[in-house]
């Protein structure tokens, strides 16, 4: 198809595996057995979806889950909705909800040796992200060693459900690695309250799918408070992290507060050189979808000005579950500068694409 309007650069596209049998090539001998009797491992939150995750139409007309058959997700996003680079992020990022630290980190290195054999250089546009596991930073650090200087893995991605706030010392080895790498470090929503990670919410659990979903932006608040105030963009000043599908309209709140509590307090975080705000603007990026949609498309601009947003968004659709974004019908107000640097430049400085 002849391209037309917009650059694009997807920056959430979960695909499949066919099946666990999938990875039984690249596990260890002495775990293929527990792979094929009790899977991967990650323990899901157990929220009832009434519309399910995937979209009902991304099933490959040859079979197997939505996104798992390369050729047809190339059809159904890539032509259709003319992408130039899509940043594979799977979901196998969420063994980081269940107990064994040693069986999450084979289960994400097998997926990662599949996702190269499999999909990187079936098409151009594709690119890879490293998934690790946190229940031991260690391990994780080792996997983006191994693979951060491939061309096409682009970033590293983990569970934003975790069993404690992101910025304390027990998850700085991943940093440490992935400055050491180049990669940017993106976190992903999926598990929150399953497992060992934390309850999905600041009031604890709730009962349905729809509570659960809406809150997730809770969870991305509190790993973002405490990146900055345990310092660890101090700590890494090359360290980029991208917050992947957690909202968007919080932040100017939370910059906000941050700074006004930071001015009265700041005696008990003395490393910090910088207001809070600052840290985020040069250090963070968020992912567009699920994107605020106000009755006054304005607001949402004028939103966007109160937080730099031009240089801190990422376009992303979330393909192919079922509150995808379609690049061609969001942000359609959107100045045109603003709208270049979101869909496309911010991604490809980034990413180094």
């Amino acid at each position: 198809m002849a391209k037309q309007g917009i650059d694009i650069i997807d920056c959430d596209v979960h695909i499949s595996l066919r099946g666990g049998h999938d990875l039984l090539p690249y596990m260890p001998d002495a775990m293929k057995r527990r792979l094929l009797e009790s899977g991967t491992g990650a323990l899901y939150s157990g929220y009832y979806s009434p519309v399910g995750v995937p979209r009902k139409d991304a099933a490959p007309p040859g079979g197997g889950p939505a996104a798992s058959d390369p050729d047809f997700l190339v059809e159904q996003l890539i032509d259709q909705h003319q992408i130039d680079y899509a940043l594979l992020t799977g979901t196998m990022y969420d063994v980081s909800s269940g107990h064994d630290a040693d069986y999450a980190a084979a289960i994400v290195s097998a997926y990662n040796d599949y996702v190269l054999d499999h999909w990187i250089g079936k098409h151009p546009s594709f690119k890879g992200t490293v998934a690790v596991s946190t229940i031991d930073p260690q391990l994780a650090a080792r996997e983006i060693d191994r693979l951060g200087q491939h061309p096409d893995m682009v970033a590293v991605i983990m569970s934003s459900a975790a069993r404690m706030p992101f910025g304390q010392r027990f998850y700085h080895p991943i940093y440490e690695a992935a400055e050491r790498q180049g990669l940017p470090v993106m976190i992903h929503p999926g598990t929150e309250g399953a497992g060992s990670t934390n309850g999905p919410t600041a009031a604890g659990y709730p009962s349905y799918y729809l509570e659960w979903h809406t809150c997730l932006s809770q969870t991305f608040m509190a790993h973002l408070v405490s990146l900055v105030c345990e310092g660890v963009f101090e700590k890494y000043p090359k360290l980029k992290f991208v917050l992947v599908e957690g909202g968007v309209a919080w932040l100017p709140h939370l910059m906000w507060r941050l700074d006004k509590n930071y001015k009265a307090l700041r005696s008990q975080v003395p490393w910090l050189k910088k207001m809070p705000s600052q840290y985020i603007r040069e250090h963070c990026y968020l992912t567009t979808q699920p994107i605020e949609e106000p009755d006054r498309p304005g607001d949402l601009i004028t939103l966007f000005n109160m937080i730099d947003a031009e240089n801190m968004l990422l376009f992303s659709s979330d393909y192919p579950h079922w509150d995808f974004d379609d690049p061609h019908a969001i942000l359609r107000t959107m100045p045109a500068d603003m709208k270049r640097k979101i869909y496309y430049e911010n991604a490809k400085q980034l990413f180094k694409l």
